[in-house]
């Protein structure tokens, strides 16, 4: 094997933990390694680990772990040397952190488990009846230093080369963090135009930045500033800048980047069950920050809280227990999941989950302490017994009562105190078209799915809500950002929530108290014949009304007319610019259940997605939409369907991506493209906009490969898709230098 390829696929576990050992320590009070008593792991441990060592070292390191051209040997005096005071976890943590070189965290919890009891085993431990596993605490962790520990002298002695240059590099890291200032609420209620401290910028949810250096007349010139490769995921990410350091979630890793060139400054590690893959499959949109602590979900659903200076971790919470997480071999989209992120309000962390299309009960919204992680309060999502609206499910017990998923982060009024939340569809639609023990069919508007919700941030009692689309049965969600905006409306300058369903029509709510305003149809859809001007009450056409066995064509398909990608909105021209999926339509069907296979739950529509008949071959659109005429200023067409969120800028620029690897700026007044730039892969995530030192950074992640982008595949066949690879890219203009 060439010393290339041998290089790169293992650097040793040894070197990892040498590396690493001026924070890898052990946890108070657990034993240590190599102590006077017994060390414990299964023998069948052993055995698996031997494998997987001989799998993912042993080309390093050696067969027999002491004859590796490329590491250190494996066992005997200086092994455990390093490690004889140290606790097992310590040593997992750091073979997470830092092994294989080329995707550290990458081998599944269960491999480091295994192969940390093969290390213990060759250097004369001795397996038991007790796993190792069992022994080591929550797999939650592989941050730059666990909490409540400090580094070993004589293990960080044995970093490497600490020369001038190391010395050099890690001081300026540390300066740069430590000059990190912790982020009030007065910041989150007005961030600085240079920072970027929300999933969209800002509580507004508006994708708008103030910054101006790029703009018409200089985006021409925009050039690549650096790039950074992340763990694969569904990329559907988006960073947070603060005081010049750049924070970005993929897969199971969350890091610190300095802001101006790339470099890592601390990394967090999550070690996940085997099921999610190391967080490939995973697909949360944003982090969020709050005094001194970084606020991030997991693939299997919990939020952390790190400390932004150096990624150790300060708390954990299960917003997803371990009973409702994915299990082996299940689909996991009978689980609840974290697919959104945390909206940190007034020392709160409120969180939304999604789908549980099996589990009775439906999807709901917690607040948590900011400090401690403790929840404070749970708001389910679908109405019960007693609430307003619990009598909308067509008689059915709450067990038979599905979905409302809350697919986005929340926005959230400062003045009024209220957070905002879209909520999908039912997944079981025979729960609302079946009649119940021989009965007619009841009020079956399924409250409150596909609706916004307004709640109080401190109790997370419903202040008010509004059902967009009732009774949705062809999972056509209103599950997307909660734009918040001031427009005249009756002569006057009023607060609204504007919000749009895949289905492509956008509502605007009072944001006060609920109350309709008005809406756009983007023109997308064939199922609404009408919306009533006074309620926004959508009227079904009848001959698409849903009935057992029949097919019919339903546009737009279930995947969306528009879907997570958000949009931007300007409010120097009140433009609200929408990404939309044109032209992509479905054959619907519906097939009746017996009671026992509703009450099981399980979603029984069909979808067989096609390009509407007689369309131009044009699936991406972008609309801008002037909110005050309700008219389409411009409307830009391409073959390529959309594929990230929009970005609006003070200079005049909206920044999108689409399924053909191009990342564009457009004129924001005409819709003429005046730049673009091919990627390695689609852009399937959320731009930012930053500026440190005076200089303004444009920011987003390619890798393709969620659920949206591959849906839009069979549209534009001729696009073939590279091999995976995430990658954050981050351009500037040449001629700009930091102060």
């Amino acid at each position: 094997m060439p010393d290339s390829v041998l290089k790169r696929r293992c650097r040793p576990v040894y070197l990892a933990c040498v590396a690493g050992a001026s924070w890898v320590v052990g946890t108070a009070g657990a034993q240590t390694l190599f102590d006077s008593g017994p060390v414990g792991f299964t023998e069948q441990e052993a055995r698996r680990g031997q494998t997987a060592y001989l799998e993912s070292c042993a080309s390093c390191h050696g067969p027999h772990l002491t004859d590796g051209q490329f590491g250190p040997p494996m066992k005997g005096p200086a092994f455990k040397e390093l490690w004889h005071a140290q606790s097992a976890e310590a040593l997992r943590l750091a073979m997470v952190q830092r092994m294989p070189p080329a995707g550290p965290g990458s081998l599944g919890t269960r491999a480091y488990i295994d192969i940390e009891a093969y290390l213990l085993r060759a250097n004369g431990g001795a397996g038991g009846k007790v796993t190792l596993a069992s022994l080591l605490g929550p797999a939650d962790s592989g941050s730059a230093r666990p909490s409540g520990t400090a580094p070993r002298p004589a293990a960080a002695a044995l970093i490497g080369n600490e020369d001038a240059t190391y010395r050099a590099v890690v001081a300026a890291r540390k300066t740069l963090l430590d000059r990190l200032t912790p982020v009030s609420d007065a910041m989150l209620r007005s961030p600085p135009a240079a920072d970027w401290l929300m999933w969209r910028g800002s509580y507004a949810t508006q994708s708008y930045s103030p910054l101006r250096q790029i703009d018409k007349s200089t985006v021409r010139s925009l050039g690549v500033a650096w790039t950074l490769a992340l763990p694969p995921s569904q990329d559907e990410t988006a960073p947070l800048i603060h005081d010049g350091v750049l924070f970005i979630e993929s897969g199971n890793t969350v890091e610190a980047v300095n802001a101006i060139d790339g470099s890592i400054l601390w990394r967090y590690i999550r070690s996940l069950p085997d099921s999610l893959h190391n967080g490939t499959e995973a697909r949360m949109r944003g982090l969020a920050i709050y005094q001194d602590r970084l606020y991030a979900p997991t693939a299997d659903g919990h939020i952390v809280a790190l400390d932004v200076r150096s990624g150790e971790l300060r708390w954990d919470h299960a917003v997803v227990s371990a009973e409702q997480g994915v299990q082996p071999g299940l689909f996991d989209g009978a689980y609840y999941h974290i697919s959104g992120g945390p909206l940190l309000v007034r020392g709160k962390v409120v969180v939304g989950v999604s789908l549980a299309i099996n589990t009775g009960g439906g999807d709901y919204i917690v607040g948590l302490d900011a400090r401690s992680g403790a929840e404070i309060w749970r708001f389910g999502t679908i109405a019960h017994p007693g609430q307003p609206g619990g009598d909308s499910w067509n008689g059915a017990p709450v067990n038979e009562r599905y979905g409302s998923g809350v697919w986005s982060i929340g926005s959230y009024d400062p003045e009024l105190n209220l957070v905002y939340f879209g909520t999908g569809n039912t997944y079981d639609v025979g729960t609302l078209l079946m009649p119940r023990k021989g009965k007619s069919l009841t009020n079956n508007d399924a409250l409150y799915t596909d609706s916004t919700l307004a709640l109080n941030p401190d109790t997370g009692k419903l202040a008010w809500y509004y059902q967009h689309m009732n009774r949705d049965v062809w999972d056509l969600d209103w599950a997307f950002e909660q734009v918040l905006v001031t427009v005249p409306l009756d002569g006057k300058a009023t607060k609204l929530v504007v919000t749009g369903g895949k289905i492509g029509i956008f509502d605007a709510v009072r944001s006060a108290d609920g109350k309709y305003a008005f809406s756009k149809d983007t023109g997308l859809q064939n199922l609404v014949g009408s919306i009533d001007p006074n309620t926004g009450s959508k009227n079904i056409k009848p001959e698409l009304e849903p009935k057992a066995g029949r097919t019919e064509l339903i546009c737009p398909t279930a995947t969306g007319g528009r879907s997570w990608p958000t949009t931007a909105f300007d409010p120097s021209s009140d433009y609200l610019y929408v990404p939309l999926v044109a032209n992509d339509c479905a054959d619907y069907g519906w097939t009746a259940r017996s009671a026992a296979e509703i009450a099981a739950g399980g979603q029984d529509i069909r979808l067989r997605n096609r390009p509407k008949p007689g369309n131009d071959g044009n699936f991406g659109r972008i609309d801008a939409i002037d909110l005050q005429t309700r008219r389409v200023v411009w409307s830009r067409r391409q073959r390529a369907p959309i594929a990230s969120s929009l970005l609006a800028s003070a200079g005049g620029l909206i920044f999108s991506g689409s399924r053909d690897r191009q990342f564009r700026a457009y004129d924001a007044a005409t819709g003429n493209v005046l730049w673009q730039i091919g990627l390695n892969a689609a852009p399937s995530s959320s731009p930012a906009t930053y500026s440190v030192g005076g200089v303004q950074y444009v920011a987003v992640v390619a890798g393709g490969g969620g659920a949206f982008d591959a849906s839009a595949r069979s549209l534009t066949p001729e696009i073939i898709d590279p091999p995976a690879g995430t990658t954050l890219w981050v351009f500037k203009l040449p001629s700009a230098t930091p102060k």
